[in-house]
């Protein structure tokens, strides 16, 4: 499996239809500076060839009927398509919320399982703190040996 397949998100880009594909890159396209400045430009070359290159035989003249049309089915489209991948975005993101859920869910049951492996531990800690000051504590008749320190034999 290659790297790209082995993460959620890639796994769910591999599984694409060819429809959504589509969607997901005009959508990346129509939301770019390159497509605005080529919108920007082409309507600037429509006026300019139907308004002064061909003025008495342009094919629509001033006030742009047909670019109207054009624009208006465009917008048309650029809604639906939009719609589509607005619609996958909140299926995805839904998806990733779902997945984070069950990835904290299953965190809390080793935090929890860990705490109580600590507490255990602690116990025990002080349950050999406890059995090391009766080591050391003074007998009734005397004093128990305790470890050799230092200087001492």
């Amino acid at each position: 499996m290659s790297e790209r397949e082995s993460t959620w998100h890639g796994q769910h880009q591999a599984g694409l239809s060819r429809g959504e594909r589509a969607a997901d890159y005009l959508r990346n396209g129509m939301g770019s500076w390159i497509f605005v400045g080529s919108f920007v430009l082409v309507m600037m070359v429509w006026a300019a060839i139907n308004s002064y290159l061909l003025a008495e035989d342009a094919w629509d003249p001033y006030p742009f009927i047909l670019l109207n049309l054009f624009l208006s089915m465009l917008a048309g489209l650029q809604g639906a398509i939009l719609l589509i991948a607005a619609k996958r975005q909140d299926a995805i993101a839904a998806a990733m919320a779902q997945h984070d859920y069950d990835t904290d869910v299953q965190a809390k049951t080793e935090i929890d399982r860990l705490m109580a492996i600590n507490s255990q531990q602690l116990e025990l800690l002080e349950e050999l703190r406890a059995v090391l000051l009766q080591l050391r504590a003074p007998d009734e008749g005397g004093e128990k040996p305790g470890p050799a320190r230092d200087g001492e034999a």
